[in-house]
């Protein structure tokens, strides 16, 4: 038999095992999350600079730009790791990516069980983020912006009822508070008529001074809790269909690069092939 015989059908130097519709399939996924990654951080970058630096640092836990930011930061990272290890055919970058789509996706399946099995302390934990979103409503104007649009669109005021408004210090209830604002809640809460033209942003003066029943005619008293565990009830599939369109994109990220990575692992065994017997043309 010739020299030749004992080689592999696919030793030919010009084959290769890696796809360039999965190579550049995966690049663009990669560049389409990048691209989105650095609008996150600068609008997250532009929110906060244009914050007073006191208002910026007093509620860093409830600032929806300062988690724009990071959200973004992170999302770059590892886009970043599968756009240049596409291109690159970089098996340690891919494997980076890979793997931290793979604890993504399963620390998402992991807190949404753990937030279905312990619902009750997952309802104190979100209590506890928005009675911290009310301390510091007037001190960040995106937080405000977020609060007035979720009281407004589940018609709700506060987190259990409305009078956890007098949390915060400019509609505290209390006598010695010097405040305009004292026992007010923000206009959000107020029951507005489609009607109405001209929105009175002073419709919640006072409101915690009156009673359950009387306040309930020119505010929403009940709490945003509430309302929010009612609306996930009642949309159980719009949320399936949301939580599956967030795994979607990471299963696919996940499946494209460990077939390349699969592939690229496959050419280097063919390259040493093809070097094992070009040095020993006998072997």
């Amino acid at each position: 038999m010739g020299a030749g015989s004992s080689r592999a059908p696919g030793s030919n130097e010009d084959f290769s095992f890696v796809s360039p519709v999965v190579k550049y399939l995966l690049f663009l996924f990669n560049f389409l999350f990048w691209i989105i990654s650095l609008v996150m951080v600068s609008v997250g970058v532009y929110a906060r600079t244009t914050k007073h630096a006191e208002a910026a640092l007093s509620c860093v836990s409830v600032d929806p730009a300062m988690m724009l930011m990071v959200v973004g930061v992170f999302i770059f990272i590892i886009t970043f790791c599968g756009c240049v290890g596409s291109l690159r055919e970089n098996i340690c970058l891919l494997q980076t990516f890979c793997i931290s789509l793979t604890l993504i996706f399963l620390l998402q399946l992991v807190a949404g069980i753990l937030g279905f099995v312990f619902s009750d302390t997952a309802r104190s934990k979100v209590t506890v983020m928005i009675n911290n979103a009310i301390l510091h409503y007037r001190d960040d104007l995106d937080l405000q912006n977020l609060i007035d649009f979720g009281q407004m669109e589940f018609d709700c005021c506060g987190g259990v009822t409305y009078t956890d408004w007098s949390q915060n210090m400019y509609f505290n209830c209390t006598e010695n508070n010097p405040s305009r604002e004292r026992c007010s809640v923000p206009f959000s809460c107020c029951i507005i008529s489609k009607e109405k033209v001209v929105v009175n942003t002073m419709c919640g003066q006072g409101m915690q001074e009156l009673n359950y029943l009387n306040a309930g005619n020119y505010i929403h008293t009940n709490g945003c809790i509430d309302k929010l565990v009612n609306w996930i009830h009642t949309n159980l599939f719009l949320i399936g269909g949301i939580a599956m369109g967030l795994a979607i994109p990471q299963l696919v990220g996940i499946f494209l690069s460990q077939i390349l990575i699969n592939q690229i692992k496959d050419q280097f065994d063919l390259q040493n092939y093809n070097l094992k017997h070009r040095s020993d043309p006998w072997s």
